[in-house]
């Protein structure tokens, strides 16, 4: 059986070590960390910061479920409060494009720092002037470098797929990991991301068995082919008995981690309420 987890991403009005005593008091095994503002942009992430977490580690214990680099909003001056992937892997310009690399880099090194199994980005989308076959060969040569930096460090690097990104469903993410054709490269599977994109998400669970670096939970209106924002379990439509089930299909026994950025307001209640969802699935 899985363990569960909950991503500092819902907690962005609190600073990482109150994030992870939050998440702790709510009888998680584990905290996925966002390796972006307003936890730990890496760029800007110095020694006192990371001695910071790992204290805060160390005093609640729990484990690291994953290292969250999908996002970099910290890039920018004045970010608006939306989702920014670029720079990407993808990206036509160079420089930004070994900005990301580098960045990714730094997510596996934090990843190593504080033990966690992996760390995850995206593809990112791809954007006029940039045809995406064009986008690809960007990604497949990122992700040769990155692949190699994550063997050395023995971190898997996890992709994770979402609808209008370059890879945006389970058949695509499964053939730019062989494409690559590195034992540390998998997906990032995020329930909610397959079912949105129409998919029947335990399938696409079983259809990834062996490649599956960390799970992101969240509940999705409308169920597969639903609009795509993140609830709590038990707030939308999807049927969590079926995924559960898949995972146990295929032996994972990692972290499922809920992803539910949306409920900044009261993320404490968010925590406990997703927890109290889907406890009877976890050991």
């Amino acid at each position: 059986m899985v363990q569960l987890a909950f991503s500092t991403n819902a907690y962005t009005r609190f600073d990482l070590p109150e994030a992870i005593r939050r998440i702790a008091d709510h009888g998680y095994d584990g905290v996925e960390l966002l390796a972006d503002v307003p936890h730990a942009f890496l760029a800007d992430f110095d020694e006192t910061d990371r001695e910071r977490v790992l204290t805060a580690l160390d005093e609640t214990g729990l484990s690291v479920s994953n290292i969250n680099a999908n996002t970099t909003c910290g890039y920018y001056d004045d970010a608006p409060p939306s989702a920014f992937f670029d720079p990407t892997l993808i990206s036509a310009d160079k420089e930004d494009r070994r900005w990301r690399i580098q960045y990714t880099k730094a997510a596996i090194d934090f990843a190593a720092l504080v033990d966690a199994p992996a760390a995850c980005v995206a593809s990112g989308s791809s954007l006029p002037g940039t045809p995406p076959s064009e986008a690809y060969e960007y990604l497949l040569e990122s992700l040769d470098e990155l692949t190699a930096y994550a063997e050395d460090a023995g971190v898997d690097l996890g992709i994770e797929f979402e609808p209008e990104l370059l890879v945006e469903c389970t058949e695509e993410v499964l053939t730019l990991i062989d494409d690559v054709g590195s034992d540390a490269l998998g997906v990032n599977f995020d329930v909610g991301h397959a079912a949105v994109y129409g998919e029947d998400p335990a399938e696409s669970i079983r259809q990834c068995a062996g490649r599956i670096t960390g799970i992101h939970l969240e509940d999705i209106k409308g169920g597969r082919g639903g609009k795509h924002y993140h609830l709590i379990p038990g707030e939308g439509d999807l049927d969590f008995g079926p995924v559960f089930g898949a995972l146990d299909d295929i032996g994972y026994d990692g972290f499922a981690t809920f992803e539910l950025y949306t409920y900044p307001d009261d993320p404490d209640d968010a925590a406990r309420r997703a927890r109290d969802e889907l406890a009877e699935y976890a050991r």
